[in-house]
């Protein structure tokens, strides 16, 4: 399974909570791209219900791993 933030950008807006079915029946839906569905389908449990895209890929980079200062902004 091979994550990258384009891909994982795919999944945003799927309706989390979800499990395993729900997940590839939205990238299916939504036209998600082929790398997507593999990577779901690579998903280990089908019971399993996934609270946001970190719980899918663990690495997904969270704000505070950027380094910028929102004040400036």
């Amino acid at each position: 399974m091979f994550w990258t933030l384009k891909l994982a950008s795919q999944l945003l807006d799927a309706p989390w909570p979800a499990n395993k079915d729900e997940l590839l029946d939205y990238a299916i839906r939504t036209g998600a791209s082929e790398a997507v569905l593999q990577n779901l389908q690579e998903l280990e449990e089908e019971d399993e219900i996934y609270e946001t895209i970190e719980d899918v890929w663990p690495d997904y980079p969270r704000k505070d791993d950027f380094l910028f200062n929102e004040d400036e902004y």
